[in-house]
């Protein structure tokens, strides 16, 4: 097993598996705000304990606990008060994943697993890729659980959190088309014939937050995406609509629990000769 780095948190990219991210935080104390992904999300704690907050309820998750999070589902997992816990969190980018099982979507019928298999597996899964000849056989083990602990799912999301309501659905899908653009909510609002407070009503109703909310999570994501992809972090917040460096910072910062540049750092895996 490789050595896990010294810093509290630590994201790793190997150059030849662009389709995967994994994070590993070590005795942390933080807690995190409600937030959703772009990516499926495999997750297993290491020591501690959390509450795993997502749509189907609160869920108590231990040591050996593994967490299964498709892309757009709204959630947040903490330590219980006054103590730190530490987790991995792999990243896999949903496009890739789609077209590897030839399935337009995925979902998770148990968003935790307690068995001691799944834990076995989600710890391989979730171990810096230290060779390009280590990329084969995880995808074959990851493709191989995945077939195990999800099935299909014909509605993607966020429509399917919102497909019973027309006109939020048509806010929401302006978001994700720009989601850089100074759009007010009292815009969105007027375009679904709905006063402010109504909208933003409707709207939590439908996705589980309110519009500035999702607004930001979908910059705070493409600015992620950019800064993997080695944009300049002035270049990243201007690109994604935040008003200067320091506002990405401390967004950023208060969503993942690192700055910008620690992120965009990570720990690269050179590829193998």
């Amino acid at each position: 097993m490789k050595q896990l780095p010294s810093q509290v948190h630590q994201f790793h990219r190997h150059p030849q598996a662009p389709w995967l991210e994994l994070r590993v935080s070590l005795s942390s104390p933080h807690c995190f705000r409600l937030h959703a992904h772009d990516e499926y999300s495999i997750g297993i704690i290491d020591g501690g304990q959390a509450l795993f907050s997502h749509a189907d309820g609160p869920e108590r998750v231990r040591q050996g606990s593994v967490v299964l999070i498709e892309p757009g589902r709204w959630h947040a997992c903490n330590p219980d008060e006054i103590t730190h816990w530490s987790y991995r969190m792999l990243f896999v980018k949903a496009d890739w994943l789609h077209a590897q099982l030839q399935l337009p979507a995925l979902r998770f019928p148990a968003r935790a697993l307690h068995d001691a298999a799944s834990s076995d597996i989600a710890h391989q899964l979730c171990q810096p890729l230290a060779a390009a000849d280590d990329i084969a056989a995880h995808t074959s083990l990851l493709l191989s659980f995945l077939r195990a602990n999800a099935e299909v799912d014909d509605q993607s999301i966020p429509a399917q959190a919102i497909a019973s309501n027309q006109a939020i659905r048509h806010a929401v899908e302006q978001l994700h088309a720009q989601p850089q653009a100074d759009t007010t909510v009292a815009s969105l609002a007027q375009a679904c014939g709905m006063s402010a407070s109504r909208f933003i009503r409707h709207f939590k109703a439908a996705t589980g937050v309110t519009p500035g909310a999702y607004r930001l999570n979908l910059r705070l994501n493409g600015a992620r995406r950019l800064l993997a992809q080695g944009a300049a972090l002035a270049d990243a917040a201007h690109s994604m609509g935040f008003a200067d460096q320091a506002h990405l910072q401390r967004s950023f910062k208060a969503h993942h629990a690192l700055t910008p540049g620690r992120y965009a750092l990570g720990a690269n895996c050179p590829p193998s000769p």
